[in-house]
């Protein structure tokens, strides 16, 4: 039998931060937890959009417990304040779900002069998760859930010897590299939990082609570009819905049978079923998960020691 949404467990009691829970994938998934009783909290850039999202979940599950924090994951002074914001209110976090991302869009800089795809896909996640993990670790079973697609097969993996904004731009090649660090944040991630003694889970998630806005915002952004019109025709044909893409990134954040480094994906690449797909070659690489993990430091300047802050919680 195929995994629903009628699998989640009762998250009563739990608490779960989701970004881009504004729209899409983000949207489906923040409804779908607070249905099964998670007080979610909705972390977006875009304020009205995210009231309007708050509203239609609440349409369909009057109960749900909802609030709305700002954050725009693509600037660190944001990232902070939110993440503050979190904290004051949330002492423990049982579920991250790093949902948000813009995809291949012109080139740009942050708030903090990164390259925007990178800068905003993960930097911002990575960001984000060293400051909320304090409470993280304070849940006997919380779970970092991290986004990636399949555009990270066409990614490169982060030299550290390199400038982040080497060479010449291209779109989608930046896009993939920004999912491919997704993945080896996330893979790095469960390794550091697991050598440190943690229970905390981190696990990765990919939604195959889905029919969100995502699609139509990368058409508007580039000016109609070709990939972005094809990609947008193709959701919209041959894509799953919103609803079904976010299967993946709630198993693997709900399913008790998930474990920490697993990989969660539609069964047939793009389409199907969400079920667990084995990681293999460089998904696995701890020298790429090594060189993100330093790269992300020093860009961030956030020291992201996963050992010793599971030695102090």
């Amino acid at each position: 039998m195929a995994w629903t949404e009628a699998d989640i467990p009762d998250q009563t009691g739990r608490v779960a931060v989701v970004t881009g829970a504004n729209g899409g994938l983000g949207l489906e998934t923040a409804r779908a937890l607070a249905a099964r009783g998670a007080h979610v909290v909705m972390a977006a850039r875009d304020q009205a959009k995210a009231a309007r999202a708050r509203e239609q979940i609440a349409a369909a599950v009057p109960r749900a417990a909802l609030e709305i924090v700002p954050l725009d994951l693509g600037s660190l002074g944001s990232i902070a304040e939110a993440a503050s914001t979190i904290l004051a209110r949330q002492p423990r976090i049982d579920l991250l779900i790093n949902n948000a991302g813009i995809m291949a869009c012109p080139e740009g800089r942050t708030a903090d002069g990164f390259e925007r795809q990178f800068g905003t896909n993960h930097l911002g996640h990575f960001a984000l998760t060293a400051r909320l993990f304090p409470a993280l670790l304070r849940s006997p079973a919380a779970r970092v859930v991290t986004v990636t697609s399949t555009a990270r097969h066409f990614g490169f993996p982060v030299d550290p010897s390199r400038p982040l904004d080497a060479g010449r731009y291209d779109a989608w090649l930046a896009y993939g590299r920004s999912k491919l660090a997704n993945l080896h944040f996330a893979v790095e991630l469960h390794h550091r939990l697991r050598e440190a003694g943690a229970t905390l889970a981190s696990l990765v998630a990919h939604p195959g082609l889905s029919d969100t806005d995502l699609q139509a915002t990368s058409v508007a952004t580039s000016g109609g570009g070709t990939m972005q019109r094809f990609f947008h025709w193709l959701a919209g044909t041959t894509g799953m819905t919103a609803a079904r893409g976010a299967l993946p990134q709630l198993r693997a954040a709900t399913d008790p049978a998930a474990r920490s480094g697993e990989l969660y994906a539609p069964r047939w690449v793009n389409n199907g079923a969400a079920v667990r797909r084995p990681l293999v070659g460089r998904s696995v690489s701890r020298t790429h998960g090594g060189n993100l993990w330093a790269v992300s430091e020093r860009e961030t300047g956030m020291p992201f020691d996963v050992r010793a802050l599971a030695a102090a919680a």
